[in-house]
């Protein structure tokens, strides 16, 4: 796809201090400069051999490479460091298992993610997003990657449980999805079981973070048992506890791949959403054109000043551009691993069997031959009329072949409800003095995001009649509308 036949692999051995920890290979190098780093590896050849502590590696770097593994999932199964981490984490659901089982598993769940169902769902999240934007005030600083983690989570939580968790839940689960995200990269770049064993504080909270994720999961499937005993809301754990009954599927699922789903599709749900929305309200905060564009089209769709209904989103086409800008500047999935189940060929290197592959969806996103200018921020790109420019494959924030992520739809229409009516009612703002600190982690995004709000209607969702007139220093002048 970037004009070029995949070159043979190079064995490329970057220095990393030889003489302090050297069992670490290049995990030290992805810990401190990680996306440098990734960045670094295209100029050594298409396929890279590095390694992840004792282990070796194979960093695919050209995009037909990348292509041939998410194409062959029987060959290059979902395995690895990450992979072998994250099934400890979420058991063996429908983003970890082996390609044996997905199949199974993905018909399973696909009633419950397609587009029809996810329709029936814009108003719950538009009901999230309305709470929201009713705690904030004129002035306020906002944690911003906070609070769209707590949405996030409310909305997932919701989809999954019809309920949604209370406050104090949800704001436990959004500070130990954060320790989990940072430990399980460390560990995935680092896999060297002895140095977590020991009980540092790092890898105690890290424990306890695992520990109770899992509780609060146990929890709500656990109160939805002691309700009714055939409580068939129409939500996910209602499917899932449909199957473990046996009921219309081809054979029970086991009460451990119950909780195993579940936590799978709360993690999913919640993180990605959550720094995909943090990592637009961060860009569009510091490119005042694209944001007065983003205003000026959600104050034309939802002149109503409610959430956009399922009818309104197709209308949002510029929003729909800043958050596909969003995913390709700064995919939340960024850096997976794959294993290959028996010998093959990649780039003319025979891999053997039980080798780890590695790719980067960022490190794709950023190819200079798929997109020009790769790290100016350009919603443009994915206009009408524009996105056909893009080349067939290169952009894989949710994967691609079968393995595709589910959830799509669902995180697509959640970001676009989000963005699209806090931007109606508030203008974010960063704090003097921000510089951009990225910390990717299991997932890419700002973490510790702290914004500062103004609204920007004569009367704020859940606030008392304010007349506001706010001079923005940008195309556009004053700004002040009608609830």
């Amino acid at each position: 796809m970037s004009g070029s036949v995949p070159g043979p692999a190079r064995n490329w051995t970057v220095g990393t201090a030889p003489g302090i920890f050297p069992f670490l290979g290049h995990g030290i190098d992805l810990v401190r400069r990680p996306l440098d780093f990734l960045e670094s590896l295209p100029a050594h050849g298409d396929l890279v051999e590095i390694r992840l502590g004792p282990q070796r590696a194979w960093m695919a770097c050209h995009p037909d490479l990348v292509h041939q593994v998410l194409g062959d999932p029987e060959t290059f199964d979902k395995g690895g460091p990450l992979y072998d981490r994250l099934r400890i984490l979420l058991g063996d659901g429908v983003g970890t298992c082996r390609h044996a089982d997905h199949r199974r598993q993905r018909r399973m769940l696909q009633p419950g993610f397609r587009k029809a169902r996810v329709a029936d769902q814009v108003q719950l999240m538009g009901e999230e997003a309305e709470s929201v934007c009713r705690t904030w005030r004129a002035g306020q600083t906002v944690d911003i990657s906070a609070t769209m983690m707590d949405l996030s989570t409310r909305v997932i939580s919701r989809v999954l449980f019809s309920d949604s968790l209370d406050a104090a839940t949800a704001d436990e689960m959004r500070r130990c999805l954060a320790i989990v995200v940072r430990g399980m990269f460390i560990r995935t770049v680092m896999p060297v079981d002895a140095l977590f064993r020991v009980p540092t504080p790092a890898n105690r909270r890290y424990r306890h973070a695992s520990d109770r994720l899992r509780a609060i999961v146990d929890a709500a499937v656990a109160e939805r048992r002691r309700g009714a005993s055939h409580d068939d809301r129409d939500d996910l754990l209602g499917t899932l506890l449909a199957a473990a009954r046996g009921d219309g599927v081809e054979s029970a699922i086991t009460d451990r791949e119950v909780h195993g789903q579940v936590i799978t599709l709360m993690f999913a749900g919640a993180e990605s959403t959550a720094l995909c929305l943090s990592s637009a309200l961060d860009l569009v905060g510091r490119h005042p054109e694209e944001e007065r564009r983003l205003h000026s089209e959600v104050d034309a769709v939802l002149a109503s000043g409610r959430p956009p209904g399922h009818d309104e989103l197709p209308r949002l086409a510029h929003t729909r551009a800043v958050l596909t800008e969003t995913l390709r500047h700064r995919p939340p999935g960024w850096l997976f691993t794959r294993v290959t189940t028996k010998e093959t060929e990649l780039a003319g290197y025979r891999l053997p069997r039980g080798a780890t592959v590695v790719f980067s969806p960022y490190l794709l996103h950023h190819d200079p031959a798929l997109f020009p200018g790769p790290d100016r921020f350009s919603p443009d790109r994915w206009l009408p009329g524009q996105a056909a420019a893009a080349r067939p494959g290169a952009m894989i924030p949710f994967g691609a072949g079968r393995r595709k992520c589910i959830g799509e739809t669902l995180a697509m229409t959640e970001a676009m409800v989000a963005l699209s009516f806090l931007t109606r009612h508030w203008r974010l703002r960063h704090l003097p003095g921000y510089e951009e600190r990225l910390r990717p982690a299991a997932s890419l995004g700002p973490r510790g995001l702290v914004m500062t709000c103004e609204p920007r209607l004569r009367r704020p969702v859940g606030t008392a009649v304010v007349p506001v007139v706010h001079n923005s220093g940008t195309a556009g002048g004053n700004d002040v509308h009608d609830a």
